[in-house]
């Protein structure tokens, strides 16, 4: 029989490390795994596609759920957010809750600012302008085809995971000046 397993994650520079105890989810060990920080080139990279619909995709969406839940306040997490270069997000808001795997995001024309904030720059918010809906499809972690429609903040959590996918911040929709002021906010964080 499979067993969890304890292990500490922190982020180093004098942040909070923390134990956690991950029990496997069927036949998969599931890991938390610690976020990349904002200044870190990997989160620049663009994601390859998901070519094979396999056990190490499987691991992967566990382990992308599991980081996202392990933390208060966390709606989305994408592969590249973990270290894993491929087109992978999950997300968790207001009783909604999956994966998208390959996702394709089709905006709709009303935009609204709000509030916005992104785990590999804890602790800082900052009022960005995105599309309100969002059609979300891309296919599940065993090649079925899914389709994801969402409003409001689930909209903006999906197009800020998807942004990950292409190596986009969500500091690069900023203009020249609030990108500055929140870079010498994020980076000290990091």
């Amino acid at each position: 029989m499979l067993q969890g397993r304890t292990f500490a994650i922190g982020r180093g520079r004098g942040r909070e490390t923390f134990l956690v105890t991950t029990p496997p989810i069927g036949e998969l060990r599931v890991t938390v795994r610690p976020i990349r920080v904002f200044d870190d080139p990997v989160l620049r990279s663009v994601a390859a596609p998901v070519q094979d619909f396999d056990r190490e995709l499987r691991r992967l969406v566990k382990s992308l759920t599991a980081t996202m839940r392990a933390g208060s306040g966390r709606a989305g997490l994408a592969a590249p957010q973990i270290g894993e270069p491929v087109r992978v997000v999950v997300y968790s808001y207001d009783g909604k809750s999956g994966h998208l795997v390959n996702p394709r995001l089709e905006l709709s024309q009303r935009r609204v600012t709000a509030d916005e904030a992104c785990l590999s720059a804890p602790g800082v918010w900052w009022p960005l302008e995105r599309s309100y809906m969002v059609t979300a499809r891309g296919r599940d972690m065993f090649g079925k085809p899914v389709t994801v429609r969402a409003l409001g903040m689930l909209a903006r959590v999906l197009q800020h995971e998807a942004d990950h996918l292409d190596g986009v911040l969500f500091s690069d929709h900023l203009d020249a000046g609030d990108r500055e002021r929140f870079l010498a906010e994020a980076l000290p964080a990091v």
